[in-house]
């Protein structure tokens, strides 16, 4: 067949993610207030949504105590 394994198992495509700043990046280090700017957020309240990736994965990893994320249902 044409399964490929997932990392957790999934078979189907992965769902976006919405990521919302929640909190100021005002004292912040600077390198969280940049990973928050790659993610597109410009302040509270601002949301982008990505593609689920290790990288933005990662991303999120380094700065989740300043944004919110839930999946996009496709």
């Amino acid at each position: 067949g044409h399964h490929r394994a997932v990392a957790g198992g999934e078979d189907h495509a992965m769902s976006p993610l919405k990521i919302t700043q929640t909190k100021s990046v005002i004292g912040s280090l600077g390198k969280h207030k940049r990973t928050v700017r790659a993610l597109g957020l410009k302040h509270i309240r601002d949301s982008r949504v990505h593609g689920d990736t290790p990288q933005v994965r990662g991303m999120i990893q380094k700065v989740r105590h300043l944004v919110k994320v839930e999946e996009v249902e496709g």
